[in-house]
């Protein structure tokens, strides 16, 4: 039974999730990707500050509709893949006090030490499901520096109800995108090792 996530979130809360869980977010968050971690380690945006804080940031350029009322609607929200953000999530994590990182294939060692050090942990969103996961959004409140960066790397606002995702990066130091990396290194090197040392066919043998 999945694990049911209300935003906003504390820091305890958070280091209580462990990776593997299984969890539904309900609540407001916000959308980031290159262009908005860019921007945001380059001088500190308080506007990103309110939107994010004690929430979590999802990698993600949607696709978006207008409503009749002028407003937006998700067609499309899958999970970009996060790893393009490390250089600057750690530091967005700090300074803007990000409980949570929503994308797709992980991340690597600074940000799994920032998410130890003040409280967040990383969550899965499974890939090839973008419509799907465009239901779970209940409203767009409106995107932050839309005409600069444009629709798919706005920081959009949003409001999600269950939205599904998995623990793979926790605040204590644990990574299933390292573990399955390690134990597939492993099996690759035992297959190496048999390979090697299987016995020579001679071709005579081969061919008789």
């Amino acid at each position: 039974m999945p694990k049911k996530i209300e935003l906003p979130i504390t820091e305890s809360a958070i280091r209580e999730l462990r990776i593997g869980d299984e969890v539904e977010i309900s609540g407001p968050m916000v959308l980031g990707r290159d262009a908005a971690h860019k921007h945001l380690v380059k001088a500190f945006d308080p506007e990103f500050d309110r939107l994010a804080r004690d929430r979590f940031l999802y990698h993600c350029g949607p696709v978006v509709s207008r409503t009749a009322d002028g407003g937006y609607r998700f067609v499309a929200a899958g999970p970009t893949t996060s790893i393009r953000e490390e250089p600057y999530e750690a530091q967005v994590i700090e300074q803007y006090g990000v409980r949570g990182v929503i994308g797709k294939g992980g991340m690597g060692p600074r940000t799994l030490e920032a998410m130890r050090k003040h409280g967040c942990v990383y969550l899965h969103a499974i890939g090839g499901l973008a419509v799907v996961l465009a239901e779970k959004v209940v409203k767009v409140h409106g995107a932050h520096m839309l005409d600069e960066l444009g629709v798919p790397e706005a920081m959009w606002s949003i409001e999600v109800k269950d939205f599904p995702c998995v623990i793979t990066m926790d605040s204590h130091g644990g990574s299933l995108h390292e573990t399955m990396f390690a134990q597939s290194r492993d099996a690759a090197q035992a297959l190496m090792e048999q390979g090697l040392a299987a016995p020579k066919v001679s071709a005579a043998k081969r061919q008789g």
